[in-house]
């Protein structure tokens, strides 16, 4: 009997434990609410014009203009629209973590009595305006106290949110150098002690006008280009530079000169002498201000002709080629695509000369991806003692359905492959065993 009850009762206490965990706690907790904003009907979309006032004493006024943002105290600048929107998002954003004080009698208990921290911001169209105080942070951290407006009620607002409020003049100002519209870009050139590199834009494709005419490498101008539009200042020296001052700086007489041609217009970036271990002066030709930038980036705009020369020394691919001559030891070999009919069948090759006849299309195809592959490793200024006056091989090549066509002239002196193709000056050197792998391949064919 006394078993019995023993199970009742164990039974009645399951029973509970289950009714508890189905009723409460798989349910949500009611009593859990979103956490109160400190600026509770503030949209970050109406903010106009902000004050901030950071650790450091600075204040900084910036104002909408337009769309865009700008500072107008203590310095007239266009502002970072970034920074901006993160200040106005936080502003509008920003939860109470806790009321630590309803009405505090001293402000000075925390820090509140002289802010470490104030934003004040004002909305349009008659909507809300405000100011946050931030003072000290609490003693265990994560959280630091705040008020808003005139109240006397004191907060705790997450301690992360100090980095977004604390901004200097600096931190607030658009850090970029140089603005221009990509899509007008038609050319670009730089000056770099002494020396002239000048490229110009054709279509979707660069080529190297000055100090050479030469297929130029599509990447590296438009690197070019990337740095000259991306660059930031590191920090900000002054504005209305003297005469002394540009020399002093080295801008009177620039390391290097990018200029982006704009049609007629010119965006141009001005490189000096070093400011420090990693930095140097610069500035926009076309404004006032001498700025800071990264050593990084002034050495990226130093780079020889020979870099941003085109290094794939053939412009077709196996997939675009429709025909190719091979002339090696006086004879010539022509292959030519066959296009398939139906739609899920891959083209094939036949040879046209010699003996024409059905080619290997995997073997064509791997000869000319071989080919495809070939890249220069250093170029020289003549084609004297390159062997390329008694040449090794030759190709033509048509391709992009027959509309394009080029030739290449394979050299060899001793060890050393060169290459020459009659749209560039001098000579490229490649790599030998690239030469004895399509020679390879091309014999492979003729089995």
């Amino acid at each position: 009997m006394r078993g019995l009850k023993s199970t009742l009762a164990l039974l009645v206490v399951l029973v509970g434990l289950g009714a508890y965990i189905y009723f409460g706690a798989s349910k949500p907790d009611d009593s859990a609410t979103a956490l109160e904003k400190v600026f509770a009907t503030v949209e970050a979309a109406s903010i106009e014009e902000l004050k901030v006032k950071s650790d450091a004493g600075e204040v900084t006024t910036v104002k909408k203009d337009g769309t865009a943002w700008r500072i107008v105290d203590p310095v007239s600048a266009p502002a970072s629209d970034t920074e901006i929107s993160s200040i106005t998002s936080a502003l509008s954003s920003l939860e109470i973590a806790r009321v630590v004080e309803e009405n505090a009698a001293d402000l000075k208990d925390f820090g509140l009595d002289a802010p470490r921290i104030e934003v004040e911001f004002k909305s349009g169209g008659g909507k809300p305006s405000g100011r946050l105080f931030l003072g000290a942070k609490t003693p265990t951290g994560g959280n630091m106290y705040a008020r808003k407006d005139d109240e006397k009620r004191v907060l705790l607002v997450a301690q992360y949110q100090e980095s977004t409020f604390n901004k200097s003049t600096f931190d607030l100002r658009d850090k970029a150098i140089v603005k221009f519209e990509r899509d007008t870009i038609d050319g670009v050139d730089v000056s770099l002690e002494g020396s002239a590199l000048e490229f110009a834009k054709a279509g979707t494709d660069w080529r190297m006008v000055k100090p050479l005419a030469a297929r130029a490498d599509f990447s590296a101008v438009d690197g070019l280009v990337s740095r000259v539009q991306t660059a930031q200042m590191k920090s900000f020296v002054g504005s209305n530079p003297t005469p002394a001052d540009l020399k002093k700086y080295g801008l009177d007489k620039p390391a290097v000169t990018v200029n982006v041609h704009l049609g007629s217009a010119r965006a141009t970036l001005a490189v000096g002498g070093k400011a420090d271990d990693n930095s140097v002066y610069a500035r926009d030709a076309s404004k006032s201000d001498i700025v800071t930038i990264e050593n990084s980036l002034a050495e990226d705009l130093r780079k020889s002709a020979d870099d941003y020369r085109r290094k794939d020394v053939f412009e077709f691919r196996a997939f675009n080629a429709t025909r190719v001559e091979i002339t090696r030891s006086g004879q010539t070999t022509v292959f030519e695509r066959v296009k398939s009919e139906k739609p899920d069948q891959p083209d094939t090759w036949k040879r046209v000369s010699p003996n024409p006849g059905d080619a290997d299309r995997q073997k064509v195809e791997s000869f000319l991806a071989g080919l495809a592959d070939v890249r220069a490793t250093s170029f020289v200024a003549s084609t004297a003692k390159t062997g390329l006056d008694t040449p090794a091989m030759t190709v033509l090549a048509k391709f992009d359905e027959g509309k394009k066509e080029e030739r290449v002239t394979f050299g060899k002196a001793g060890t050393d492959v060169y290459v020459s193709r009659p749209d560039e000056p001098g000579a490229a050197r490649i790599e030998s065993d690239k030469f004895d792998e399509a020679i390879k391949a091309l014999d492979e064919l003729a089995k």
